[in-house]
């Protein structure tokens, strides 16, 4: 058995944004293990055998010298974009490779300080770049927005660490971003604060349709776990006196079962009127969908589909409480989830909280977190990559259609 190249190797991964609030590629942080040599060609080769063409662009962000170079010099024409980072210019054999790598067309992204931009000569190498915003840029960059002067942002291309609504504004709606890599989830929510959460007018609407055009109920499940809200509250009235059902619903599709369609969609007419419209709430809703599905590609292969529901509702309400302004033991106990879906979710132990656990780590670049879990958790490094490789590939990119 060859040895895969996903076992010498940490991920992790994090999301670029575009300006209509979804997602417009993923950055994939890659730190090579111990002191084993990464096979480039061959990391390449995994990647391209799970991607498909609505699959996300991807940024492979590379965590070690050697690892950059081995990228520069195997990737062929059309992989994935390669991260450079400033600081490594400085390093004649990295700087080579570039000016090689762009040679053969390669798709290069310059990774720095906005305050401290290429010569020129360096720039040329480079399709895009990752520009890190200083606070002092920030303050800068919303001074101008404020008076209508000129920005000090540079149009076309991506930033990384904006951490407020203003700044995400300014960047996505004023500067002409390409992306925003992460997203300022606590400034957002604080932001949008005096407003009570409501489940999302699109995923309503979905619902809504799939019903209408009589779709099955394996999918009405599917759209339901598309928004945390929508799922938790379709939880709580299915458990209300208002139903009237004798025994509590602790999964979507039991509730689903017993509810049938014409409830299903009186209920939704119901929730439509107050639905949100908010953008900036998109990427929230879609971080905590796709934590809850690598939660679930996390657990046992051999698991059955009842648990796996349960899983994956251990991981769309990790984050409800953030959402929803109270503490999620409160949140959670409004209805009969299974024990374990608590316990995975609440205090972190039981037979998901492994799962859970890795799916957080993963959000991050932090590899000695993701390296002690697997330790703790007795999990493969390779296991663990190809489950975080096939949920990302599934994610599917609005691409702008060809005229």
């Amino acid at each position: 058995m060859v040895q895969s190249v996903l076992g010498s190797l940490v991920l992790g991964y994090r999301p670029l944004w575009n300006a209509a609030r979804r997602l417009a590629g993923i950055q994939l942080y890659v730190h090579s293990e111990g002191a084993t040599l990464v096979d480039a060609p061959h990391l390449l080769r995994t990647i391209q055998e799970l991607w498909t063409s609505s699959s996300p662009p991807l940024l492979l962000s590379a965590r070690s010298q050697q690892l950059l170079v081995d990228l520069l010099e195997h990737a062929p024409r059309g992989a994935p974009w390669i991260e450079v980072p400033q600081a490594w210019l400085d390093v004649p054999a990295i700087r080579e490779r570039a000016r090689q790598a762009h040679a053969r067309g390669l798709r290069l992204v310059w990774r720095g300080e906005l305050d401290h931009l290429p010569d020129a000569e360096t720039a040329r190498l480079f399709d895009n770049s990752l520009l890190h915003l200083s606070s002092g840029d920030a303050v800068q960059a919303l001074q101008a927005a404020k008076a209508a002067r000129r920005s000090p942002l540079i149009a076309g291309q991506m930033y990384d660490n904006v951490a407020s609504r203003a700044l995400l504004t300014h960047c996505l709606d004023e500067g002409g971003a390409l992306a925003v890599a992460g997203w300022p989830v606590e400034d957002v929510l604080y932001s949008l604060r005096h407003r009570q959460p409501q489940p999302a007018h699109e995923v309503v609407l979905k619902l809504m349709k799939a019903i209408d055009d009589e779709q099955s109920i394996d999918r009405f499940e599917q759209i339901l776990g598309e928004d945390p809200l929508l799922a938790y509250r379709f939880m709580v009235y299915t458990n209300s006196a208002a139903l009237g059902l004798s025994t509590g619903v602790d999964s979507l599709r039991r509730g689903l079962v017993m509810m049938g369609y014409g409830s299903l969609g009186r209920w939704l007419a119901d929730q439509l009127p107050h639905a949100a419209t908010e953008p900036d709430l998109r990427p929230i809703r879609a971080s905590m969908v796709l934590r809850a599905r690598l939660t679930e590609h996390l657990l046992d292969a051999g698991v059955g589909k009842d648990l796996r529901r349960e899983v994956y509702l251990s991981g769309l309400f990790s984050q409800l409480d953030e959402v929803l302004r109270e503490p999620l033991g409160t949140i959670l106990r409004r209805v009969p989830l299974s024990e374990r879906v608590y316990d995975a979710a609440v205090l972190r132990t039981g037979p998901y909280a492994p799962s859970l656990e890795m799916a957080c780590a993963l959000e991050s670049d932090d590899a000695g977190a993701i390296r002690q879990l697997c330790e703790t958790h007795e999990l493969e490094l390779e296991y663990v990559n190809r489950a975080l490789l096939r949920v990302l590939s599934e994610l599917v990119v609005e691409r702008p259609h060809a005229h």
